[in-house]
């Protein structure tokens, strides 16, 4: 049995009080029990504003909120699914950013990296949001050797399948989806891709979300982000295991690996793949 721990987060455009909060519910959370404890995309920051997010980023290897979450797995010897920072690309001539995802092991050391893949360029609500403008994407699928083999992505990831089949037939038992997903978006279609990317790929899925109205006291003038929240626990045959609703805070999980290889023997499509002609 593995104790997760979904952290839900309202995180504004500083940083350090990010941080703060953050540490403190993953200290709720280790002191719940868990085993595994997982924080949303954007852990360190959320503002639309680019001069911002130039001012107070880092490249990874100086990021203050990395290492504090690498010591705090290591004080608290737990998995810490970090479910992304935005950071600094390493190269110096690439003026975007960095969407990275990690996964922490109990000595604090950085068990694997994920870019995310997919950037969120859409139109909702009459507003044009332009991931790509301001992050790099990744192009590597990664699959975590964690407590249990954890497939990686991040909150857009979650619209194509494909991905997580990939990330399953590659061993993946459990699926890491931390979210900053839009209210529009979350409310139409949240539960339901969730519940099929655990259906179809037979994983556990976990999903922690940011939440509410972020705020903005550096960027003055500028439309403050939302978030959906409800992080989510989702079981291989697509039982909701946890909801976290709308509130900040820490929701924690027993999840029985048996689950994986039941719903795996019952309905085994995740590895029925034949070869289709056309169109």
């Amino acid at each position: 049995m593995l104790r997760a721990a979904l952290v839900q987060l309202n995180v504004g455009d500083d940083p350090a009080v990010n941080l703060a909060a953050t540490l403190g519910f993953v200290a709720q959370a280790a002191r719940g029990g868990a085993q595994l404890v997982l924080t949303p995309e954007a852990t360190n920051l959320l503002t639309p504003d680019r001069e911002r997010q130039r001012a107070v980023l880092w490249r990874e290897a100086d990021d203050p909120t990395l290492a504090a979450l690498r010591a705090a797995a290591s004080d608290w010897r737990i998995w810490l699914s970090v479910g992304s920072l935005s950071l600094r690309h390493d190269d110096p001539d690439e003026p975007r950013f960095v969407n990275r995802s990690f996964l922490i092991a109990p000595d604090g050391g950085i068990v694997a990296r994920y870019d995310k893949i997919h950037m969120f360029d859409v139109e909702i609500d009459g507003r044009a949001i332009r991931e790509s403008a301001g992050f790099r994407p990744g192009a590597q699928a990664v699959v975590a050797r964690g407590p249990w083999p954890m497939g990686l992505s991040v909150c857009y990831d979650l619209r194509f399948a494909a991905l997580y089949r990939r990330l399953a037939l590659a061993g993946a038992r459990v699926l890491t989806v931390p979210s900053a997903f839009h209210p529009t978006t979350g409310a139409a279609h949240w539960h339901v891709l969730l519940r099929a990317r655990a259906i179809e790929t037979g994983c556990f899925v976990l999903a922690a979300a940011q939440t509410g109205t972020h705020p903005a006291p550096h960027s003055p003038g500028r439309d403050p982000r939302r978030s959906y929240g409800h992080s989510l626990a989702v079981a291989p045959w697509g039982e909701v295991l946890a909801d976290a609703g709308q509130a900040p805070g820490v929701t924690l999980v027993d999840l029985d690996p048996a689950r994986v290889d039941t719903a795996r023997t019952r309905i085994p499509a995740w590895r029925h793949d034949p070869v289709i002609w056309g169109p």
